[in-house]
């Protein structure tokens, strides 16, 4: 059984910032990429960064500049940096890893359970 853990939503006020943090828990192998993504009210769900194991990143061009990923591996944890938040950042943010379970062979998708962030004042 493999658990992601979000934490540090919440309400901020435009151009402030947020840290989020996700820890993956469980018979874990090994984890390839890891990532944030997030849905606003009658938007479909969409990546806003992700990281491999290596340290790769990739982001959505409405964040670049404004938000960065960072890994821990040893804690199995992964970061999102958001700063300048605008309200159009309003939504709820997932965390999203590619996990090997301990003894299995194949890569699962794994999810939290969102944490919402508000951009408001």
């Amino acid at each position: 059984q493999v658990q992601l853990v979000e934490s540090g939503g919440g309400l901020v006020q435009p151009g402030g910032s947020l840290r989020l943090s996700c820890a993956a828990s469980g018979s874990i192998f090994s984890i390839y990429a890891m990532g944030w993504y997030r849905q606003a009210p009658g938007k479909q769900r969409e990546l806003v960064a992700a990281i491999t194991s290596g340290g790769s990143t990739n982001y959505a061009d409405s964040v670049k500049g404004r938000f960065t990923i960072s890994r821990d591996n040893a804690k199995n944890t992964v970061y999102l940096q958001m700063n300048s938040l605008k309200p159009e950042d309003t939504a709820v943010y997932y965390c999203n890893a590619d996990v090997t379970p301990t003894g299995w062979g194949t890569t699962y998708d794994y999810w939290g359970q969102g944490t919402q962030v508000t951009v408001s004042s």
